[in-house]
């Protein structure tokens, strides 16, 4: 199961960071982020979506040697506080997702949020 939880992750993190990337080059999808209230982000949003890849890098990066399917030299049980942390940014994004004034945020981030919390749970009791 937590093999799983590890590739499904890291596929739907990818995913998140081609949005965020699509975004970042002037996709007309905005209403589904940052509040819905751009159709082209401005360029201080995109910043922010350039910053979200980042974190979603970090993200995966933390799955990955909680899971240790990539190793630093570290044990993976330093991981196991990360992966916690991790788990709550998730869970505090489903209730900011859910607070978005954009109809179409609401309806697709939360679920992706709640999906990425509970698969961060699995990762981190494993």
């Amino acid at each position: 199961m937590s093999t799983f939880a590890v590739v499904l992750i890291c596929v739907v993190l990818g995913a998140l960071a081609l949005f965020q990337g699509l975004l970042v080059f002037g996709a007309p999808l905005g209403r589904f982020a940052w509040g819905g209230q751009h159709r082209v982000l401005p360029v201080s949003l995109r910043l922010g979506s350039l910053v979200s890849i980042l974190i979603y890098a970090l993200i995966a990066t933390i799955v990955l040697a909680r899971a240790e399917t990539i190793t630093y030299g570290i044990p993976s049980s330093r991981f196991g506080i990360a992966i916690w942390v991790v788990a709550a940014y998730f869970l505090v994004a489903i209730a900011l997702n859910l607070a978005s004034k954009s109809t179409s945020e609401r309806a697709v981030m939360p679920i992706v949020s709640a999906v990425l919390c509970v698969l961060c749970i699995v990762v981190a009791l494993r």
